[in-house]
C-alpha cells in the first residue's frame, strides 16, 4: 500500500514552471525521494497523458557516482535536453553528494584569498546554468539544511524554492494505519513517522530498523562529513538529547552531560558544533526562550526537540516514555511542520511567598507567531484538579495580553474555552485539524 502524501505534491504541483529550482529537504529515509520521484512523477504523468520528458539522477547510487562530479552532472543534463522543442522535468536526488571542483581554466594567483571559492564549480553553479534553459523545470532533493536551506538566498540568487519534508505527521499515519484514533495515536507516539517503519508490520523489525537508521545512518553520516575522528562525542551528545527533549538546556549543561557519560570531558565549544551538525541533518531542532513580557529573546538557553519521536525512542532503546516529554514533542513537530515559527516563552511574575514578594519564571510551552498576532499553547496530560488547572494555565492568565491561549490535553477531548478564554481541546483533534489559524 502507498502512503500518499498529498500536501507535498499539491506544494509541487502549485511550484512547476516557476523559474526556479525546487529544493526538497529534509531528514534521510523521511521519503523526499519517493516523493519526487514516484508520487510526483505519477501525478505529472497522470495530469499530460503520459506525455512528458524526465531527466533522473540519483547521486547515493552507484551507478551515478561520476555525476558527483558537477562539470559530469551538467554535462549529462545538457546531453539529455538537447531537443529545445521538448519540455523537461530534471530530478536530481540528493544533492549534497556532490563535491566541488576545482577550475583550471582560471589563474589562481590573481584571485583574492577572500574569493577562493570561486575558483570551483558547484553543484549551486550548475542549477543557475540550468535554470536559464526555458524548457528546464528543475528539482533537487538533499539531506542537510546548512548546504541547502541556509544558502539558498545566497547562490541561487532568490530563485530558489525550498519544501520542506517530515516524517509522516499523525493525519498521514492515521489515514494509513487503519486504527482506530486512540491506537493510533499509542503507535504513533511510540514509533513515529519515518515511512519505512510505519509500513513494517513486525515490531522488532520495526524496532530494529529505527535503532539501525540512528547508527548506521545519520551518525556515520555526520561523522563522515564533518572528518571527525570518532562518534563518541557525538554519540554522548545525541544520547543526552534524547532523554531531555523538552528541557531547557545550554551547551555547557550539554557538555557536562557527555562528559559524565563519557567519564571524560569536552568542550562547550566542540559540543555547539556538534548541535548544529545536529540539526543541519535535520535530527534536531531547536527552539528559543523568549521573553512574553519583555518581547526578547535569551540567547543561551534553549530547547531541543527530536524530529521524530520513533527514532528518539529506538535511541534510548525504548526505555524512557515520559508521556508529557513525548507528547510536547510531538505537538512542536506538528506546529512546525504546519509552518509556523514558534518558540518557547517564559512570563516573569511577582507573586507573595511565605509573606514576602518574589519574581519567578513560568513556563508557556509554545509562542507560536502567527502574522502580527501570537498563540499560546501549553501541553498538559490533564486538567482534573482546580489546582492541577491553576498551575497548567497561570503563565497564560498572565500574558498581559489578549493573544489566544490554549491548553493542548492527553486524548481526544472536544474543544471548549473556559470562562476566562481559555482554550481547551485534546491532542488528536489538535494534531488532526489547524486551531491555530482558524
Amino acid at each position: 500500500m502507498v502512503i500518499e502524501r498529498n500536501e507535498y505534491i499539491n506544494k509541487l504541483m502549485s511550484k512547476r514552471w516557476n523559474g526556479k529550482v525546487k529544493i526538497i529537504t529534509g531528514i534521510r529515509r523521511c521519503g523526499k525521494s519517493f516523493l519526487l520521484n514516484t508520487l510526483f512523477k505519477q501525478k505529472l504523468i497522470e495530469e499530460n497523458a503520459g506525455e512528458v520528458n524526465f531527466v533522473e539522477i540519483a547521486l547515493d547510487r552507484k551507478s551515478h557516482l561520476k555525476y558527483r562530479n558537477p562539470n559530469l552532472l551538467y554535462e549529462y543534463v545538457i546531453k539529455q535536453t538537447k531537443d529545445k522543442s521538448k519540455k523537461y522535468y530534471v530530478m536530481i536526488d540528493e544533492i549534497q553528494l556532490s563535491y566541488k571542483v576545482k577550475n583550471e581554466d582560471i589563474d589562481e594567483s590573481v584571485v583574492p584569498e577572500e574569493d577562493q571559492d570561486m575558483l570551483y564549480t558547484t553543484f549551486y553553479d550548475v542549477l543557475n546554468d540550468l535554470m536559464s534553459h526555458p524548457n528546464l523545470d528543475i528539482y533537487v532533493t538533499g539531506s542537510n539544511s546548512k548546504m541547502l536551506s541556509n544558502d539558498i538566498v545566497t547562490n541561487f540568487r532568490d530563485r530558489g524554492s525550498e519544501i520542506r519534508v517530515y516524517p509522516l505527521s499523525f493525519d498521514e499515519y492515521l489515514s494509513y494505519s487503519g486504527l482506530d484514533k486512540a491506537d493510533a495515536f499509542e503507535q504513533y507516539l511510540m514509533y513515529g513517522g519515518m515511512p519505512l517503519a510505519v509500513l513494517e508490520e513486525d515490531e522488532n523489525e520495526k524496532r530494529k530498523y529505527l535503532q539501525d537508521l540512528f547508527h548506521n545512518v545519520y551518525i556515520k553520516d555526520i561523522v563522515e562529513r564533518y572528518k571527525l575522528k570518532d562518534d563518541a562525542v557525538l554519540s554522548a551528545l545525541v544520547d543526552a538529547l534524547s532523554s531531555s527533549v523538552g528541557s531547557l538546556t545550554n551547551p555547557h549543561k550539554l557538555a557536562c552531560t557527555a562528559a559524565t557519560l563519557l567519564d571524560k570531558s569536552t568542550s562547550d565549544h566542540t559540543i555547539k558544533n556538534y548541535l548544529d551538525y545536529l540539526e543541519d541533518a535535520f535530527l534536531f531542532k531547536s527552539a528559543k526562550r523568549y521573553d512574553v513580557k519583555g518581547r526578547k529573546h535569551f540567547s543561551s538557553i534553549q530547547k531541543y526537540y527530536s524530529i521524530d519521536l520513533g527514532l528518539r525512542n529506538a535511541r534510548l532503546n525504548f526505555r524512557q516514555q515520559e508521556r508529557s516529554h513525548l507528547m510536547e514533542n510531538m505537538l512542536y513537530n506538528e506546529i512546525i511542520r504546519r509552518g509556523y515559527s514558534v518558540d518557547v516563552g517564559v512570563v516573569e511574575v511577582e507573586r507573595m511567598v511565605d509573606g514576602k514578594r518574589k519574581q519567578g519564571q513560568y513556563e508557556i510551552d509554545f509562542v507560536v507567531n502567527v502574522g502580527n498576532e501570537k498563540v499560546y499553547i501549553q501541553s498538559a496530560l490533564n486538567v482534573d484538579t482546580p489546582e492541577k488547572k491553576d498551575q497548567e494555565t497561570f503563565s497564560l492568565h498572565n500574558t498581559a495580553d489578549f493573544f489566544r491561549k490554549f491548553v493542548v490535553l492527553d486524548g481526544n477531548q472536544k474543544m471548549w474555552t473556559d470562562d476566562d478564554g481559555v482554550i481547551y481541546v485534546g491532542v488528536i483533534p489538535f494534531l488532526l485539524n489547524d486551531y491555530i489559524r482558524v
